[in-house]
């Protein structure tokens, strides 16, 4: 059980911030905590080497998407698209507003959901609603680019991933078992 459970944000344009939560996660599991993990614009379809991996801690680590198709290229251009996953986005925070305040979960990891509210798909006032009226034993991990001051200033630690170098910019494509 946390004894006292913090707001933790992963973020920067740096490789790294949900692969750091899904650790975390692996660590609170392996000390009897109960853990959800929530992934915002990775939709169920995504075939995700983690979440493969996280089935065998099912008895603990409880791994779920927003189900909207999402296309990181194309659909932030699709104002239906980005209705439709706003109206999801709501409806899944408010859900997590549950969790967070009856302790269904010792740790709640939102990935990606600071990069929803950066881009207009998450309201900043439902966010902080989950943090406000979470249980003071309930530790809470957001992950995702382009944190907002308002995001940084509900965290009780934030942790900057940065760029030096990535295989991207040499055209290398995200590899199975390595970014996915």
């Amino acid at each position: 059980m946390i004894e006292k459970g913090l707001v933790q944000i992963y973020t920067g344009n740096g490789k790294g911030k949900t692969t750091a939560a899904i650790g975390l996660a692996v660590r609170a599991a392996g000390q009897n905590n109960n853990v959800l993990i929530y992934q915002f614009l990775k939709p169920p379809t995504l075939d995700l080497g983690e979440r493969k991996a996280l089935k065998s801690l099912s008895d603990r680590i409880n791994i779920r998407a927003l189900d909207m198709p999402w296309d990181i290229y194309k659909s932030f251009e699709d104002t239906a698209t980005m209705g439709k996953t706003q109206k999801a986005v709501s409806i899944a925070l408010a859900e997590i507003e549950q969790f967070a305040a009856s302790k269904a979960y010792d740790l709640i990891i939102l990935d990606e959901i600071v990069y929803c509210e950066a881009k207009k798909l998450a309201k900043f006032k439902d966010i902080s609603k989950i943090i406000k009226r979470k249980h003071p034993q309930v530790e809470i991990v957001m992950t995702g680019r382009e944190a907002s001051e308002a995001i940084i200033g509900l965290a009780d630690l934030v942790t900057e991933m940065k760029k030096i170098k990535h295989p991207y910019d040499k055209g290398i494509k995200s590899r199975q078992g390595i970014e996915f």
